[in-house]
């Protein structure tokens, strides 16, 4: 029988280690989604891609579509991450509002694959998922989008009460910024040899336009 600390100081080891294995199953089915799609998408090959027996990856996730969700709701885990610090930072409403258009842009490219998968996820819901489970899950993460929508809103209406944003339909603001920026799901992939300074560049520049439009005033 192993002595009580050594007992203790395998607990934290073995935490991480189980956590560290459902993160690399998130990130070989989000890679596996995103390429095939939810229904040509095997648990087998969710295994292979990361090297492992489809027995581990049933033991985290008991079905495919609870790895399915799962994948969905970290890639709005990230999102959050990133947005609301930038969010409740310092500044006004429009200096606050960039930060989170950069911030939400980089969390794009940096996990495009579960983000993609968050897409498939939305079409899912739009053409009706086949269980009360699959129904329940897509709730849970509609609601999940609407908070993430609000803490949008909230900066934009802070904004329109300092008087850096122009006050407009808030709402529908926020449909078009992010609109603007989720479309990347469409038209970004991260490429060998890509750093972060220039996957920064490319927010800073979205969030330019997306802030400052592209018409010429006076």
């Amino acid at each position: 029988m192993k002595p009580r600390d050594a007992q203790h100081s395998e607990r934290p080891a073995r935490v991480n280690d189980t956590a560290q294995r459902r993160d690399e199953i998130l990130v070989a089915a989000a890679e596996c989604f995103m390429i095939n799609g939810f229904e040509a998408t095997s648990i087998d090959m969710i295994a292979r891609r990361m090297g492992a027996t489809k027995g581990l990856v049933y033991h985290h996730f008991p079905a495919k579509a609870d790895l399915f969700f799962a994948v969905i709701e970290h890639g709005m885990d990230l999102c959050f991450q990133a947005a609301r610090p930038a969010a409740e930072g310092p500044g006004d409403g429009a200096a606050r509002l960039r930060a989170v258009l950069e911030a939400h842009a980089l969390t794009m490219m940096e996990s495009v694959a579960f983000q993609k998968v968050n897409t498939q996820g939305v079409e899912m819901h739009m053409h009706g998922a086949s269980t009360p489970d699959q129904r329940a899950m897509l709730a849970h993460l509609t609601g999940r989008r609407d908070a993430f929508e609000a803490l949008i809103g909230d900066v934009l209406e802070a904004g329109a009460c300092d008087g850096s944003i122009a006050p407009g339909d808030v709402r529908l603001t926020v449909k078009a910024l992010l609109g603007a920026l989720n479309w990347m799901t469409i038209w970004y992939r991260p490429r060998p040899g890509d750093e972060r300074a220039g996957r920064q560049a490319i927010a800073r520049t979205l969030a330019d336009t997306l802030l400052n439009g592209v018409v010429r005033r006076a």
